[in-house]
């Protein structure tokens, strides 16, 4: 079975839809998608993920079904240098990283800031919503592996979010959220891939074989857009610094 998992196009977050930039991108990806064998399409409730999935889904005449768990991560933390509350994934690393619990799969979520959020509460439910979807595909969640009850090279497409792909990754892979949060970067309309393994009879683990890959789009001679990124070097005013 593969997974792919879809970062939105280039989001325009006052209009929870796409910029220009962001309706091209689609456009570019679902060139990329068209050409694929999809089993079956998921998507965000949120009207950014919706646009990104549009071209696709009319090109092919196919529908997606609408997850409420595929939405961005929503949990409003209180970080530890701002008075208003924000997301997860945007912490300074020298206040993060002083906090090796967060780089361990199983106490990542014990910090205060999070236990006030109900963070694990959140991803618990994500895990239990995409261990639900898989297990519709024939994939059955067994402690850390997969039971594969109706192994299938079938292709599973999720249009989402980076806050929530990053939520899945960590279930999938076995991970802590928090590097991955702070340490990847998925650019808008990027593919990140996974593949089932079954190296032993109905017993299957995923291996992420890309993240984030935007080759559709310098096929198509554009650059990914900047959005999730930040400025490479502090010097440089015209990237964004926070």
């Amino acid at each position: 079975m593969k997974l792919l998992i879809i970062r939105h196009g280039d989001p325009d977050y006052s209009i929870d839809s796409l910029t220009p930039t962001g309706r091209e991108e689609a456009e570019l990806l679902s060139r990329r998608l068209c050409a694929l064998d999809v089993k079956a399409f998921y998507c965000s409730p949120l009207g950014r993920a919706r646009d990104t999935a549009r071209p696709t889904l009319e090109k092919l005449g196919r529908e997606a079904q609408i997850l409420p768990w595929l939405r961005e991560f929503t949990p409003q933390i209180q970080r530890p240098d701002r008075e208003s509350p924000g997301i997860c994934w945007d912490w300074l690393p020298q206040d993060w990283t002083r906090d090796r619990r967060f780089y361990d799969r199983d106490h990542w979520w014990e910090s205060d800031v999070f236990r006030a959020a109900s963070v694990r509460e959140e991803a618990q439910w994500v895990a239990q919503g995409l261990d639900t979807l898989l297990a519709r595909h024939g994939y059955v969640r067994e402690e850390g592996y997969y039971r594969a009850e109706s192994p299938n090279e079938d292709t599973v497409v999720l249009f989402c979010h980076f806050g929530v792909e990053c939520v899945l990754l960590s279930h999938l892979l076995g991970i802590s959220p928090m590097p991955l949060w702070h340490g990847f970067c998925a650019a808008p309309a990027s593919v990140t891939t996974l593949t089932t393994e079954e190296r032993r009879k109905g017993i299957a683990s995923f291996r992420m074989g890309s993240f984030g890959d935007t080759s559709h789009l310098y096929a198509a001679g554009r650059t990914p857009s900047f959005s999730a990124r930040f400025c490479e070097t502090y010097s440089n005013p015209s990237q964004r610094h926070d």
